[in-house]
C-alpha cells in the first residue's frame, strides 16, 4: 500500500476543523467497550496506540488524529491486524474532546497519552499548541481517580509548558518533579525511535488525578 502524503502541519484553528464529531456508539467499536480505555491524542499515522492494541488485548486504545488520510490509512490497517480493541477518529481535540468523553462508558476511561504534539515555536502561533487550560480541564472532569496523563516531547520548551498547563489544575498531581528516565509504554511513536537513535532527549512526565 502506498504511504500516505499528507501536510505535517495543520492549523487547528481553522474553521474547518472546528466541527465536533458526532455521537459514538462505543458498543459498536469495541468488541468489550466497558473495558480500560486509553485515549492517544495526536496519534499520526497510529503506528504506537496499534502496538499498544497488540501488546494489551484486555484494554481498549482510541487515537485521535487531525489529519483525515492518516486516520483513513490507520482504520485500514487496523482492519488488516483485526484488532477489535482499537479505533481511530479524525477530530480535533481542542475542539471535541468534551462531547467525546461524555459518550463513554462510565469510568472506562483511564489514560491519556499526549506525545511529541506539534511545537509550534513561533509565538503568535503558540496558541495552536494542543495542551491548553480548556483541554486540562475536560480530563480533570472525566479521568475517574487515579487515571494517567502521561506527556512526551523532544522539545523541552513544549514539554515544560504541557507540565505547567496539567499543574496549573489542582485536580492533577505529578509523580515526580524531574523528568522520567523512561518511557512508560512497551510500544514506542516514530518520533520517538528517531530521537531516540540520534541520541537526543526525550522529556517525559507523568500526571494522576
Amino acid at each position: 500500500m502506498a504511504a500516505v502524503r499528507v501536510r505535517q502541519h495543520v492549523n487547528p484553528l481553522s474553521h474547518k476543523y472546528q466541527t465536533i464529531v458526532e455521537p459514538l456508539n462505543w458498543a459498536e467499536i469495541y468488541q468489550d467497550p466497558h473495558r480500560p480505555l486509553h485515549i492517544d491524542i495526536g496519534c499520526a499515522k497510529g503506528h504506537f496506540i496499534s502496538q499498544m492494541a497488540e501488546l494489551r488485548p484486555d484494554w481498549n486504545f482510541l487515537g485521535l488524529e487531525i489529519r483525515a488520510p492518516l486516520v483513513d490509512q490507520a482504520l485500514q490497517q487496523r482492519d488488516r491486524a483485526g484488532l477489535t480493541n482499537l479505533h481511530f477518529l479524525f477530530c480535533n481535540a481542542n475542539a471535541s474532546l468534551i462531547e467525546l468523553l461524555q459518550t463513554l462508558p462510565k469510568a472506562s476511561l483511564q489514560q491519556i497519552s499526549i506525545q511529541f504534539p506539534d511545537p509550534w515555536f513561533k509565538k503568535r502561533h503558540q496558541k495552536r499548541r494542543v495542551v491548553q487550560p480548556e483541554l486540562v480541564q475536560a480530563l480533570a472532569t472525566h479521568l475517574p481517580t487515579g487515571g494517567r496523563v502521561i506527556l512526551q516531547s523532544d522539545v523541552e520548551e513544549v514539554a515544560v509548558e504541557m507540565c505547567d498547563r496539567f499543574a496549573e489544575n489542582s485536580t492533577f498531581q505529578r509523580t515526580q518533579s524531574d523528568w522520567l528516565a523512561d518511557s512508560p509504554f512497551p510500544a514506542q511513536t516514530d518520533r520517538e525511535i528517531l530521537t531516540l537513535g540520534k541520541k537526543l532527549p526525550v522529556f517525559r512526565a507523568i500526571f494522576v488525578k
